[in-house]
């Protein structure tokens, strides 16, 4: 095709969205709705699923000490733990060592921490590593069961209910993007009918002159193809100034919290979104055409 034929086509998708005001903001509006839906879900099941690959790479068990523990059985205490089957490594904390890890985490925001660094509440502890995953929970009970230990603490049950949790956010993203889809679909369905309809006298003088199915259909698929691109824009808009402020908000307030980069997260979700706007666009005028576009 000629690129005249296509700025015609261009043009008669513009017109006929511009006539159908109301009607056409509300199927952009219906697709970026959609489509930032889905991109919440997806950007919050991607970080809860961070969150638990970093988590479950730094698994290890954390042997909480008693208050009266004697650090003159530090020794004797470490050769017990490196003797139980499983342990890999094992290192003695002091509780300032502790505090000061703690003040590391919490990055600018330390000097929360100055008030209880005169009297500090942590315990001794010992920082336990396992050679395999799997033997975390019988390593925390052996462990626990050591004089001096007030309890054994690991993050693996953490880790579990965070992947459950995004096992959860997955399924019922997968349900509430499927049923805006829909939604979206029929709307722009709807705005192509109108369209069609209101043009049903120049269709029929174009069929009788010689002019193909193809032809005639074109303006429409590309009047749906725009509504899903605007919508995606708008989506894409809204995804960027929302994730942008929540990782600038979360590196203040939470530092130590694992979050995804902006980088390259928001490019290929933004890359989606537009595939997607397009393909319900496109499907919304596949379904309208179909139906109601008898030439």
């Amino acid at each position: 095709m000629k690129v005249r034929t296509w700025m015609h086509f261009v043009r008669e998708a513009a017109s006929s969205i511009r006539d159908n005001g109301l009607m056409s903001i509300a199927s952009a509006s219906t697709v970026a709705i959609s489509l930032l839906v889905l991109s919440l879900f997806v950007v919050l099941g991607l970080n809860v699923s961070h969150m638990g690959k970093v988590l479950d790479a730094q698994v290890e068990i954390v042997a909480y000490l008693q208050t009266n523990f004697n650090r003159a059985g530090e020794s004797t205490l470490m050769q017990q733990i490196e003797a139980i089957p499983g342990v890999s490594s094992a290192q003695y904390v002091t509780k300032g060592q502790a505090l000061n890890q703690l003040k590391k985490q919490f990055g600018d925001q330390q000097d929360l921490l100055n008030s209880v660094a005169a009297n500090n509440p942590l315990p001794d502890s010992v920082d336990i590593h396992v050679a395999n995953p799997g033997q975390v929970d019988g390593v925390a009970q052996a462990v626990g069961k050591l004089p001096g230990v007030a309890h054994a603490d690991y993050k693996q049950a953490v880790v579990q209910r965070l992947f459950a949790l995004t096992d959860a956010l997955r399924t019922a993203g997968l349900v509430l993007v499927g049923a805006l889809a829909l939604a979206t679909i029929v709307l722009i369905a709807n705005t192509i009918r109108v369209a069609v309809f209101a043009r049903r006298e120049e269709i029929a003088i174009m069929k009788l002159v010689g002019a193909t199915d193809s032809f005639i259909r074109w303006p429409f698929l590309m009047e749906g193809a725009i509504l899903g691109l605007l919508g995606a824009g708008a989506a894409s808009g809204v995804a960027w100034w929302g994730y942008t402020a929540l990782v600038n908000r979360i590196a203040h307030d939470l530092p130590f919290v694992p979050i995804l980069a902006r980088q390259p997260l928001l490019p290929e979700l933004t890359g989606w979104l537009v595939l997607l706007g397009l393909i319900l666009g496109a499907a919304g005028s596949t379904l309208s055409l179909r139906r109601f576009l008898r030439v």
